[in-house]
């Protein structure tokens, strides 16, 4: 890849975003995230110890920020008031750390995103100084104002967190793609490689996944996948597809030379 996603003003050259939760264990979160080639992991501050828990693992042994770019979350908050709080302790666990990742949840069965509550906090963040990527729905209008807000990034949802069902409603991600100023990056609802290639033809910046790979039989193996389709479907969308067509009369090869085809029989003798 020659190009680089630029976030925050900062450039990575994986544009592949991945979770940090679900797995077995620390070692085989390194060994998902080393073979997904991401630079970017997000961390839900409230089920993973980075420090806050003095005797217990952390995960900071085995994704130091020095060799990794950390995104602290808001998963399991489902106000605004909770989000904020939630981040601000990440940011003193994290010596200042501005980048971060706001999801506000609506109800517990769907983790649909409470958009009300999220523009909320949103507004709170920003004017706090922090880098907001934001989890939305697929909203148009909800997106454009999260970014008129001062996010960095908006991030609408695929379907819903966990389900693996894909890209449910392309319309309207290339209609926040078309109108964005800033990166948009499809998060949640990713199941395989092939969903991670069509949000990337779509036009996304990015795609940020954890179930996808964290609950596949092979999670190392899922994670280069994710790599590898990310980048695919990158490069497909640089190049530029061809156009769709019912048919096409324009035979692919050269006709030039090519020895004159009989007459279709009539049913007539000659």
């Amino acid at each position: 890849m020659t190009d680089t996603l630029t976030i925050a003003g900062k450039d990575y050259r994986s544009r592949l975003l991945v979770g940090t939760g679900k797995y077995r264990d620390f070692d085989q979160t390194r060994a998902a995230i080393d073979a997904s080639g991401a630079e970017i992991v997000t961390v839900a501050i409230r089920r993973t110890n980075i420090g806050q828990n003095a005797n217990e693992p952390s995960l900071l042994d085995y994704l130091p920020p020095d060799q990794y770019t950390l995104l602290p979350n808001t998963a399991g908050c489902y106000t605004a008031d909770d989000a904020v709080r939630t981040l601000r302790l990440a940011r003193e666990l994290l010596d200042g750390h501005k980048l971060v990742k706001l999801e506000v949840l609506g109800d517990p069965h769907t983790l649909f995103p409470n958009m009300p509550e999220t523009l909320a906090a949103a507004k709170t963040l920003v004017a706090d100084g922090f880098d907001v990527m934001v989890y939305c729905t697929d909203d148009p209008v909800q997106a454009r104002m999260l970014e008129d807000i001062g996010c960095v990034a908006v991030m609408p949802l695929a379907s819903l967190i966990g389900s693996g069902m894909g890209i449910l409603n392309p319309w309207n991600l290339k209609l926040i793609i078309e109108q964005a100023r800033v990166p948009v990056l499809v998060d949640a609802g990713v199941g395989t490689a092939s969903d991670a290639a069509v949000a990337m033809e779509l036009g996304c910046d990015g795609v940020l996944m954890n179930t996808a790979i964290a609950a596949a039989d092979d999670p190392i193996a899922m994670a280069q996948a994710m790599n590898l389709a990310v980048q695919a479907g990158r490069l497909a969308y640089r190049a530029g597809r061809m156009p769709r067509k019912t048919y096409s009369a324009a035979p692919s090869s050269p006709t030039g030379g090519m020895i004159a085809p009989s007459r279709p029989a009539t049913g007539q003798p000659a």
